[in-house]
């Protein structure tokens, strides 16, 4: 006859325990919840394993360094971001300003929705860290200022250099994005970056 008595104690803690590919989303939302805090205080991976009630060293069992851990937000901001402007481009109805105007508005309100994402955007979190972390997020606003010079250059057929107005208004747009981000995360998220974007959109288009 089988054994019907209640698992043990040991038993049901062990099935709880996050599965390794779990245990890494949940330090990278954590330190996204951190990041969403006020005042731009530098996060330690002290302050990361006490809010997950873990050691450092389990940390370190997942991610090899903090900056690998920043990472892997970056991946998830890259995968998300580029993924929407692929759906975006793939509407050729859409005029290539329309297109543009969506693609950036699309860029401010994924920040908004994420407010500790936009200081990893704006590099304000990646301040006293690896220097590569900036330089990917840097490489990330040239892919965006491309795609929407791609956007902007107008019919399929025309020459493949985008002419001088695509490229100012494809520059000016990301200066536009990235100092929207950059008041919005200094602010402590209080100036929402979405303030007044369809006029201001309007006037750069």
């Amino acid at each position: 006859m089988p054994d019907s008595s209640p698992p043990s104690q040991a038993a049901t803690l062990t099935r709880k325990r996050p599965q390794p590919g779990e245990r890494r989303a949940q330090i990278l939302q954590t330190l996204a919840t951190l990041l969403e805090q006020p005042g731009g205080e530098r996060i330690t991976t002290a302050a990361l394993a006490a809010s997950l009630q873990v050691s450092e060293a389990a940390l370190y069992r997942h991610y090899a360094s903090k900056a690998q851990m920043f990472e892997g937000l970056i991946d998830f901001i890259e995968q998300s971001v580029f993924a929407l402007i692929n759906q975006i481009q793939t509407h050729p109805l859409d005029s290539g300003p329309r297109q543009a105007g969506q693609i950036v508005t699309m860029l401010i309100r994924f920040a908004e929705k994420n407010p500790g994402l936009a200081r990893v955007m704006v590099g304000d979190a990646l301040l006293l860290e690896h220097e590569r972390l900036q330089q990917r997020m840097n490489l990330f606003f040239d892919k965006i200022e491309a795609a929407l010079k791609q956007c902007l250059r107008g019919e399929a057929g025309a020459p493949s250099s985008a002419p001088p107005s695509a490229q100012a208004r494809a520059a000016v747009l990301v200066a536009f994005a990235r100092g929207r981000l950059q008041r919005y995360a200094r602010s402590g998220f209080k100036r929402l970056p979405s303030e007044q974007l369809d006029s201001c959109l309007a006037l750069i288009l």
